[in-house]
């Protein structure tokens, strides 16, 4: 059975570091490419970071490019995401979510989807 399970998520003020974890298991995770999504309340579901099979290559959305970094441990099957200068706008759900052939960059493409975790930041 595939499973994805964040966690890290919670209450920062802004300017302050988060670092969300993915769990995976039920599927060859080095075989896969991984991402990060997140979702705002009203707001539709957007691409944050996205890491290759290897962790050679990386991909960032433009909001987040030069505050967050994301890696892979594959001995561990985990996906991490620190997030650094965080703003108030990066509020939202944070989904960790795996696809099968690239690197997912857009919410159509992950074959599977973990539960999200919260992330708040506010003072």
């Amino acid at each position: 059975q595939v499973q994805l399970v964040e966690s890290g998520g919670g209450l920062v003020q802004p300017g302050g570091s988060l670092r969300l974890s993915c769990a995976a298991t039920g599927f060859t995770f080095s075989r896969y490419g991984m991402g990060w999504f997140r979702q705002a309340p009203g707001k539709e579901r957007e691409f944050v970071a996205a890491i290759n099979w290897s962790g050679g290559s990386t991909y960032y959305a433009d909001s987040v490019k030069d505050r967050f970094t994301i890696s892979r441990d594959n001995a561990k099957n985990a996906v991490y995401l620190q997030m650094n200068s965080l703003k108030p706008e990066d509020t939202a759900v944070y989904y960790c979510a795996a696809d099968a052939e690239v690197p997912p960059t857009t919410p159509q493409r992950p074959d599977y989807w973990g539960q999200g975790t919260q992330v708040t930041v506010s003072s």
